[in-house]
């Protein structure tokens, strides 16, 4: 396959989207063997190729924090925010994800997969080829199975790229309120040395706050991970400043997400370890949240910065990385350059993959190709779809 008299934003390092003007792609098979400017297109690919008549070419979106999987909805939750109750209020009286929980453990995996397969068509529909997906709404060891499991049949039914992450300590049940290290030690770490053994999880995550787990707790967590040869990432820093970047810049993880309460220190040591900071202005949004991830520190230090929908019942539900794109630039002050980097290169660093997020040789062929003039157009527009076609592992 030939594509040629396109605009290419190669993602590749370098100012300006890394952009080719009347560039060329050369896909075979299910990798990208040249791209370049359409000039310089050796005669060894004598293709007729097809005029994308200067559309841009991008690699495929990539949604690295997700929590598709689970049931029922928080519709009445997000009234009572309206009508005043804090996040945490709404967490303390029952509701938050204790309520998600009850309605996951209950659901079937044919239930929870036609539920998720509703917001994985809404991200494929914008451009997106790789959904990381969580557990984290089962808090009993049969659950978070179940969750995982159905988190890998999607790729199975939609052409699209799944990556896992067990989220055993996202709260403690109700059952063990009060009792937080016992939650790990007899349910979390068991059903997380349960489904690695089943071949169901990528990497392993945790909830460091306030309302659900210490640095202190979250550490036999990483500790079983790394016994087991898993990456880690983590929440943190979301609504107060807990010291979980510190722990996952120490444990080496691959991203530290949501760090609105991070500092310099944070952003320092995040630069050190070579993490992702994984900015999630949905959940900013919804939360009524006035306190920004820094930014400035990231960019000072040299920290890669992801976007990311957190597609959850809850705290964000929001299923639009386009969305997510123009959220970032209005509500953080990022670049539209930088956007569109987080949600392609630096959202596959945070899921420790090599082989997507930029449209280079050798990597996989998953491109958009948009309908627009420019790349600063995708996280300029507000509720408009430009996606012309999406080509996924080099099939339309």
């Amino acid at each position: 396959m030939l594509l040629r008299n396109a605009r290419i934003a190669t993602m590749c390092d370098g100012p300006d989207y890394g952009l080719i003007e009347k560039g060329a792609v050369v896909i075979e098979g299910d990798r990208i063997a040249w791209v370049g400017p359409e000039a310089d297109l050796p005669t060894t690919h004598d293709l007729q190729g097809e005029n994308l008549k200067r559309r841009l070419i991008t690699p495929a979106l990539i949604d690295c924090h997700t929590h598709i999987v689970h049931g029922g909805d928080r519709a009445g939750e997000f009234e009572m925010r309206l009508g005043g109750a804090s996040y945490e209020e709404v967490a303390r009286t029952g509701g938050g994800i204790v309520s998600t929980v009850r309605a996951t453990r209950t659901a079937s995996e044919d239930d929870l997969l036609r539920s998720a397969l509703r917001f994985a068509d809404a991200l494929i529909a914008e451009g997106v080829s790789v959904i990381e997906v969580k557990s984290g709404y089962g808090l009993d060891v049969e659950t978070e199975l179940k969750m995982l499991r159905v988190a890998r049949r999607i790729e199975q039914v939609r052409p699209v790229r799944i990556c896992t992450s067990f989220l055993g300590a996202h709260a403690v049940p109700q059952d063990m309120q009060g009792n937080p290290d016992m939650y790990i030690q007899q349910v979390c770490i068991p059903a997380l040395r349960q489904a690695a053994a089943e071949g169901l999880v990528d990497a392993v995550d945790g909830f460091c706050e306030g309302i659900a787990f210490t640095p202190e707790q979250i550490e036999p967590v990483f500790q079983e991970a790394q016994r087991l040869g898993l990456p880690v990432k983590l929440h943190a820093e979301q609504l107060s400043q807990s010291g979980g970047t510190q722990l996952a810049a120490r444990y080496g993880a691959l991203s530290a997400d949501h760090v609105e309460y991070a500092d310099e220190a944070d952003a320092e040591a995040l630069a050190r370890s070579g993490g992702t900071a994984v900015l999630l202005p949905g959940a900013f949004y919804t939360l009524h949240e006035t306190q920004k991830p820094p930014v400035d520190a990231f960019r000072k230090h040299g920290v890669p910065m992801a976007l990311a929908t957190d597609c959850n019942p809850g705290s964000s539900p929001l299923s639009s990385l386009l969305l997510t794109m123009n959220m970032g630039c209005t509500l953080f002050g990022l670049t539209p350059a930088e956007a569109l980097a987080g949600v392609t290169q630096n959202a596959a660093r945070a899921l420790g993959l090599s082989d997507c997020g930029q449209v280079a040789a050798g990597h996989r062929a998953d491109l958009a190709i948009w309908n627009v003039g420019q790349p600063a157009e995708l996280a300029y527009r507000i509720g408009f779809n430009p996606l012309h076609r999406r080509i996924f592992g080099g099939k339309e």
